[in-house]
């Protein structure tokens, strides 16, 4: 039996203070902290025990005396503060120049062509909350059968569709051509592409998660994912990774739907039956569920969630595992707007030795570094400072 790396990222979960937060407008954000105070403290003896609060200061979460992980932080160097940007610095790619955004819109020869291409027009066409933009047009969409078109902060493009009306395949071909449109025809216009659908009838709409669909940009030049693979690893995606990375450097995918529970059972799954190579996975509801919809109570409450899954997952290791637990940027539920945070992220390490301090590391590319060396593929120029 070879090595094998777990790679959990609590998407969001970020814990402040990053040096450059004040250029993204993020002075004074901090998911951990802030949700901590909100609630009146996290409740996750286990996170605890590892030295979550070693590395940050969480009301309810106390400095370990002897944490049973090593632990510190990461500063991001990508100049975005996005899921694709975190977790392709990760794996060894640096953005550094930010992908566009679109906070008026998109102009009107993309509306033009995406209507042509689809056959339906677009209502909305703006920054906005998917959960909130759809019930505001949903009535509208019922009645005219028209794309809900938004954005965000992050260089997405996000079409959502009534599966009642517009059929969950329509929606996807839909996103497809936009995805050529915006992606595959060499100009890179925006980072996703992603197919929202949805059902039900004004006032009661419900978001069919399970059914999401991103559609984003391929990797350009290899990543530590695709070392492992090529070594002759397994290299398992849960939740989203598969799509951040467009099905690069990836093995097997495990969507683990409907929810963050089902991810940690995918991890447990993968752990069954793969010999040696990494598992990485993306716990979305910390993001997606409760920072975007600014719910500390609900942050807190998934902190718990999977802090209450810990034990499971640390039983699941060997002694030639490596388990890393980190963010991918923050998504401060108490802090203006709905959009991603610019902050430092915390980092947690079981089985690289004697639990020690990592200190503040620059850039998350020492994560791909630290898997790589763990199962023992050559680094091949890509960035990461190995702490394993």
């Amino acid at each position: 039996m070879g090595r094998r790396a777990i790679i959990v990222v609590l998407d969001g979960l970020g814990a402040g203070n990053a040096p450059d937060a004040a250029d993204f407008g993020d002075e004074g954000a901090n998911t951990l902290a802030n949700t901590a105070k909100a609630v009146g403290g996290l409740d996750a003896p286990n996170l605890q025990a590892l030295g979550l609060g070693n590395v940050e200061p969480i009301e309810g979460i106390p400095r370990a005396h002897r944490p049973r992980a090593s632990h510190g932080l990461m500063v991001e160097l990508s100049a975005a503060k996005a899921t694709l940007a975190g977790h392709w610095e990760m794996m060894g790619l640096v953005l550094d120049d930010p992908l566009p955004t679109y906070p008026d819109g998109f102009p009107e020869d993309v509306l033009a062509r995406f209507e042509d291409e689809t056959g339906r027009g677009v209502i909305g066409n703006r920054p906005a909350s998917g959960t909130e933009i759809i019930e505001e047009l949903g009535a509208a969409q019922d009645k005219t059968g028209a794309w809900i078109l938004y954005t965000s902060a992050d260089s997405v493009f996000q079409v959502a569709a009534n599966t009642d009306i517009i059929p969950l395949e329509e929606l996807y071909d839909a996103c497809r051509k936009a995805h050529k449109m915006l992606i595959g025809e060499g100009k890179i216009m925006v980072e996703r592409v992603i197919a929202r659908p949805f059902h039900g009838s004004s006032g009661s709409y419900e978001r069919e998660n399970e059914n999401r669909h991103d559609y984003g940009i391929t990797p350009p030049s290899e990543t530590y994912m695709d070392l492992i693979k090529n070594a002759g690893h397994e290299v398992v995606a849960v939740g989203k990774i598969r799509d951040i990375f467009d099905g690069k450097g990836i093995t097997d995918h495990l969507p683990g739907q409907p929810d963050d529970d089902a991810k940690v059972n995918a991890i447990l799954e993968s752990l069954d039956r793969i010999e040696s190579g990494l598992v990485f996975a993306n716990l979305v509801d910390f993001d997606a569920k409760y920072g975007h919809r600014r719910d500390p109570r609900g942050m807190a409450e998934n902190i718990k969630r999977f802090d209450d899954r810990l034990p499971g997952l640390l039983d699941a290791l060997t002694g030639e595992d490596l388990l890393i637990i980190t963010a991918d940027h923050g998504n401060d539920p108490t802090f203006r707007g709905t959009d991603h945070t610019r902050e430092r992220v915390p980092l947690l390490v079981v089985g690289a030795g004697e639990p020690r301090d990592l200190g503040v590391r620059t850039g998350f590319s020492d994560v791909g570094a630290s898997v790589g060396a763990w199962v023992g593929v050559e680094k091949r120029g890509l960035p990461g400072e190995s702490f394993a």
